[in-house]
């Protein structure tokens, strides 16, 4: 399932506080689109790895209570009290069974030892495929029926959607419009400790606002990424040399074009970007009346990146006589 509809559909269960489990290969962002929910619910979001934990973890060190003469457990200090919010057992099925075993009587009985989850917490888990090369225990059939299931799957669209979001440098997410199939390298029967996916992009943008010098820059890069993959964004990379004025064309002043595909991916990906920094109606009517003259598939590209970034364009004169030109696209 893709992240958008993912995030729609937990969402739904969240609040029914019925018990989700996600599962997808390494780095494809399942703790991101996790804690998006929580965050965009205005909930509170508590990650547990549970595969760094012992079983006295979640269940509380016992101590004698002088009282009613009887042994006790102290829950720990990290679950929640009070409140509603998402609480996130991350790598459930990488963590020993001893520790399985305590979160299963969490997840059933909303309890564990003297703790009890509160009313307005919902769980959800992810963990690693056990085909993904990955330290994975094999979820016993009882633990397992207690979720609902879900497979994330990798979409360029949505992480282009994120990536504008999040800020990403903009020579990420052209060269990942101009070469989709980069966006997820993995491969579990690879030995390659270096593959690309959105967690690693994530870091390829980092290192590129770093004060890395661009002797080491590829020696880094392909660390996060994969040598090939390196190599080939550092190539595309040099675009930006021959890309058009992009602010001058965001505020009128220049009509320049390019016939290069990978000039207008770079190109497509630089003016949204640009766009969504500073929003205003004369910049909208610009960036239109320029893809008016803009070829087909990026004018296209352009205006729908836009619209799923929450630009509102309906009430345009110039949009309505983009639909004209372009609608034998759009349907």
């Amino acid at each position: 399932m893709r992240a958008t509809s993912l995030i729609t559909t937990i969402k739904s269960l969240v609040e029914q506080r019925v018990p989700t489990f996600l599962w997808g290969a390494p780095g494809i962002g399942k703790s991101s689109i996790v804690n998006q929910i929580a965050f965009e619910m205005g909930i509170g979001f508590i990650d547990l790895r549970l595969a760094l934990m012992d079983p006295t973890d979640l269940k509380g060190i016992p101590f004698y209570d002088k009282e009613s003469h009887t042994a006790l457990w102290a829950p720990p200090a990290f679950l929640p009290k009070s409140g509603e919010g998402v609480l996130f057992l991350d790598e459930l099925n990488s963590a020993p069974p001893s520790v399985q075993a305590s979160a299963y009587q969490l997840i059933l009985d909303r309890k564990v030892g003297e703790y009890e989850l509160p009313d307005g917490w919902a769980i959800v888990a992810a963990g690693n495929r056990e085909g993904d090369r990955g330290v994975t225990y094999r979820m016993p059939s009882p633990l397992a029926n207690r979720f609902v299931h879900f497979e994330m799957e990798v979409d360029v669209q949505d992480w282009r959607l994120w990536a504008y979001k999040k800020g990403l440098d903009e020579r990420v997410i052209s060269y990942i419009s101009y070469r989709s199939e980069h966006l997820f390298t993995f491969d579990a029967k690879s030995d390659i400790k270096s593959f690309a996916t959105p967690r690693s992009w994530e870091y390829v943008d980092k290192i590129l606002k770093s004060t890395i010098t661009k002797e080491l820059l590829l020696d880094t890069i392909s660390g996060a990424v994969g040598r090939d993959v390196a190599v080939s964004f550092l190539a595309f990379a040099k675009v930006a040399l021959r890309l058009p004025d992009i602010e001058a064309i965001l505020n009128g002043s220049s009509r320049e074009y390019s016939d290069e595909v990978d000039v207008l991916y770079a190109l497509s990906t630089g003016l949204v970007s640009g766009y969504l920094k500073n929003e205003n109606e004369e910049r909208l009517e610009n960036i239109l009346r320029y893809t008016l003259e803009l070829k087909s598939e990026f004018a296209v590209m352009i205006v729908q990146d836009l619209q799923r970034g929450g630009v509102r364009m309906e009430h345009s004169d110039t949009f309505k006589e983009w639909v004209k030109k372009f609608s034998y696209l759009l349907g």
